[in-house]
């Protein structure tokens, strides 16, 4: 009888001792939407010359809201971040200039948002090879020539092959052609190292015989009076066609406009094959979907 009597009393005194279960209640308070949302988008660099920056990528965006808690930011790039103070330094890292639509997402408590968007203009440049862009520019400009001399200074082959197969030009093999050998292209860099063209075609160029119509002429190929003025901004990037890095500098640049260098084929983006102090070894692919070579060198 004295246990059981001890061990009610130990029961009893447990079920004083342990707490009632309580559901536990959480609150966000009051719910308040973002007000007043700004988005500012600043291009790094940008001025009445340069009205979509230096080439940098770089953006300073800043989103203020009231009652505002983090943001989320949309760069219009495919990539999205949360960014709790509001403002971020992104860099684009496509080359050339693109338009591109920042979203921002205002959030406050309870997950609600308030969103704003705005278009911004981003011009990249490519960082090429310091190798490649000292070859190509010297310490400011260089002028080149075709490499007339030069065994397949001009040549032809399919587009799956990275060699002229079908065809390779003798030296000086095209001297009869008033306009092969007498163009004068330079390249220039400025302090941004962003590189531009000029050409000097004395009035006409040649144009391989498929490409004549798109170029607005008709008729066989030949010499014609095409326009080439003007000074080119260029687009460097990464080639896309393949070649073996043991054949190819793996770089290609793109001229806005017809985009004729030497000859024309109806092709505005060249991979450079290889480079040195000197020379220059070009690919393009002609609208005739063939591959096109030619080779250069420093005007003496």
């Amino acid at each position: 009888i004295r246990n059981y009597i001890l061990a009610s009393s130990l029961l009893a005194l447990a079920a004083v001792s342990m707490p009632a279960c309580e559901k536990t209640e959480y609150s966000f308070g009051e719910i308040k939407a973002p007000t007043d949302l700004v988005l500012d988008l600043e291009v790094e660099g940008a001025d009445a010359a340069n009205p979509d920056g230096n080439g940098s990528g770089r953006v300073q965006i800043t989103a203020h809201a009231g009652n505002a808690i983090t943001y989320k930011i949309d760069f219009g790039d495919g990539t999205t971040r949360m960014v709790p103070g509001g403002k971020i330094t992104y860099k684009y890292g496509n080359p050339g200039t693109n338009e591109y639509v920042v979203t921002v997402n205002a959030i406050g408590t309870g997950g609600v948002m308030s969103t704003l968007s705005k278009k911004v203009r981003v011009n990249v440049v490519f960082e090429i090879p310091s190798e490649i862009l000292e070859a190509l520019t010297g310490t400011g400009s260089k002028t080149w020539v075709t490499d007339n001399l030069a065994p397949g200074h001009i040549g032809v082959g399919p587009a799956d092959a990275f060699e002229p197969i079908w065809y390779q030009a003798a030296p000086d093999e095209k001297a009869f052609v008033g306009c092969f050998y007498d163009d004068e292209i330079t390249f220039s860099r400025d302090a941004n190292n962003r590189v531009s063209m000029t050409i000097d075609n004395k009035g006409a160029s040649f144009i391989q015989g498929a490409s004549v119509s798109s170029y607005g002429f008709d008729g066989p190929e030949d010499c014609y009076p095409l326009d080439v003025s003007g000074t080119k901004l260029l687009t460097f990037s990464d080639a896309v066609s393949g070649i073996p890095a043991g054949t190819s500098t793996q770089i290609q640049f793109t001229v806005p406009g017809n985009g004729a260098i030497n000859f024309a084929t109806g092709a505005n983006t060249y991979e450079i094959l290889s480079i040195t102090e000197t020379t220059m070894h070009l690919r393009n692919i002609g609208v005739d979907g063939n591959s096109w070579y030619q080779k250069l060198k420093v005007k003496p």
